[in-house]
């Protein structure tokens, strides 16, 4: 009698207390296959070192891997709770492409109605960009950046070959500056935001599984 293989792990990485909490709230179940909630640790080099850790694991060799968590806007008219879905991570050791990215800016206007959805390339940064940074940044066609994101994807590709994507939510904004990490637990909607994204990207993972035709 013939088995059925084992569906693909997801791996969703983040890098705050703060994100896998959001996350951890609002995981009500329905992915299609075992998920795992990483904490990276702030900074390029701690995500690279948690997700090639973890990619090493046999049980999760084949994972999908998605970045998650909060970023900057660099684009005028962003707002705190906004919603980033990249098209790609970019950061100086190279560009990463990502994968289902109109799947997910559909199901996650079913997660989260009325939240509005960015388009575009994530840049990655060393650390929290300010000021003239932004329009640097911006010139460049990217439209945020986080510490993470980029780092993630690249170690996950390079780990092997694997569907890759990262949705960030906005918490600081040209317009909008925050003015320390913390304050957004205490009641930013970014934090509320971020609690609501699982179902999209349990849409999104169960999409891999399907066959292609």
């Amino acid at each position: 009698m013939s088995t059925q293989p084992a569906p693909a792990p997801l791996l969703i990485a983040c890098a705050l207390g703060i994100e896998q909490l959001a996350l951890r709230a609002g995981d009500r179940g329905g992915a299609g296959g075992p998920v795992t909630v990483l904490r990276t640790g702030m900074g390029p080099a701690a995500a690279e070192r948690s997700v090639t850790r973890m990619l090493a694991d046999p049980a999760l060799r084949d994972a999908a891997v998605l970045a998650t968590g909060f970023c900057a806007g660099l684009a005028p008219g962003m707002h705190p709770g906004d919603l980033v879905v990249a098209e790609e991570t970019r950061d100086p050791r190279g560009t990463t492409a990502c994968v289902g990215t109109d799947l997910l800016v559909k199901e996650l206007g079913r997660a989260v109605p009325g939240r509005t959805v960015h388009t575009g390339p994530l840049t990655g940064s060393d650390h929290v960009v300010r000021g003239h940074e932004r329009s640097d940044l911006r010139a460049t066609g990217a439209i945020a950046v986080d510490m993470e994101s980029a780092a993630t994807l690249l170690s996950a590709v390079r780990a092997g070959e694997r569907p890759v994507a990262a949705v960030r939510v906005v918490v600081d904004a040209p317009e909008h500056e925050l003015v320390r990490i913390g304050t957004v637990r205490g009641g930013i909607s970014a934090f509320r935001v971020l609690r609501s994204v699982l179902p999209a990207f349990f849409e999104w993972h169960r999409s891999l599984l399907l066959p292609r035709r």
